[in-house]
């Protein structure tokens, strides 16, 4: 059952939450997060650009897949930003206080599981979608999973929800190997991934979204996301702990594009603004190509200690170019020396982690699991 009592609640300071209203700003940047609270705090603060973006679009917010890693900081930032619509999460929510705490923080929520097409058609028909769900770990276990929620729920949300604009968050694993040096994959780059049925099928979950989108004339994005990162997982997190912990890091994939998780909350949710008819890819990450043999030197600088480095940097990899998103969105927020500070000091301070390592090391397209099954992205 849909859930409006925390979404029709108001408390001071104009959030439903009652949180103070603020907004984010390259000057407004912490040195440290002290608690969990304080950094999702920071993550569900919107800047004026998405506030003035939200703004310009009609209708309410539908969150399809809110329950993975970054769908609950995008369904708080949502709200947030445009306080006066509807944000409704939808998933399954094995987990009830994620369901709680969405409410708390004024955000609708359905429960749904999206591969039955019965129950999404069941779904209220919002005029902005943005799409979440997925599966990547565990891919080698129940190949049939995998393809079962990257292109059969994708096909029946893209089907049944025609007069919406659909963003889709999708992952640049669905390009081919690029050289390092220059610059990484644009949007003009055919999918065609090394190796792995993930990546295959997050190329079936783009096909069923860009054939509807024809079909309907669907306005919409694609969203080719390289690795967010937050204190409590990510590439920048999974480096420091090794280096931490005196573990070996492997450097054959010795460059990756990072984002902050707001910054690409943000420009997920700006996205709605900028949809086209048929749908379209967009490359979503920060603006480097990152060294990680320099990220390890710097945080073993900051623990004085030695990383240890095992093989040598390939000369290709899964890199994306997000020129056009800085041409739509200008630059993240944050930098990343800020990001590799936080994530330092998270780290020294032994603060929570979700134990969900990006696996980012992979060069043959396989991630085994290590957690149980979501209904929003792995």
């Amino acid at each position: 059952m849909l859930n409006k009592a925390a979404a029709d609640r108001k408390a001071d300071g104009g959030q439903p939450d009652g949180r103070a209203a603020s907004v984010l700003s390259a000057q407004t940047l912490p040195d440290s997060f002290p608690s969990v609270d304080a950094l999702e705090d920071f993550m569900t603060t919107p800047s004026q650009s998405l506030i003035d973006d939200l703004a310009a679009i009609d209708g309410d917010i539908l969150i399809l897949g809110v329950g993975g890693k970054m769908g609950p900081t995008l369904a708080g930032l949502a709200k947030r930003a445009a306080p006066d619509k509807r944000v409704i999460g939808v998933a399954r929510f094995s987990e009830s206080d994620l369901q709680h705490k969405l409410e708390a923080w004024g955000v609708e929520t359905l429960r749904c599981d999206l591969l039955d097409r019965a129950a999404v058609a069941k779904l209220p028909r919002i005029r902005n979608v943005v799409f979440m769900a997925g599966r990547k770990f565990g891919e080698t276990g129940t190949l049939d999973l995998t393809w079962a929620m990257n292109v059969l729920v994708p096909a029946h949300v893209a089907e049944i929800f025609t007069s919406s604009r659909i963003v889709v968050l999708s992952t640049g694993n669905v390009y081919p190997f690029v050289e390092i040096r220059h610059q990484g994959a644009t949007e003009d780059v055919a999918p065609a991934p090394p190796a792995g049925e993930y990546a295959n099928s997050c190329i079936g979950r783009e096909r069923m979204f860009e054939y509807f989108s024809r079909q309907h004339g669907t306005p919409g994005r694609i969203i080719r996301l390289n690795y967010a990162i937050d204190m409590r997982y990510g590439v920048l997190h999974d480096i420091g702990r090794k280096v931490r912990d005196g573990k070996p890091i492997e450097l054959a994939t010795g460059h990756v594009n990072v984002i902050w998780q707001g910054d690409a909350n943000a420009q997920i949710l700006r996205a709605l603004r900028y949809c086209t008819s048929p749908t379209s890819a967009l490359n979503v990450s920060g603006p480097e190509t990152i060294s990680v043999r320099a990220v390890a030197e710097a945080f073993g600088r900051r623990f004085n200690k030695q990383p240890d480095f095992v093989g040598e940097e390939a000369a290709v990899g899964w890199l994306s170019n997000t020129g056009e998103a800085a041409r739509l969105f200008g630059y993240p927020l944050v930098p990343l020396n800020r990001m590799i500070e936080w994530v330092a000091d998270w780290i020294e301070r032994d603060q929570p982690t979700l134990n969900k390592p990006t696996q980012y090391e992979s060069r043959s397209g396989r991630f085994t699991a290590n957690r149980p099954a979501a209904d929003g992205r792995p």
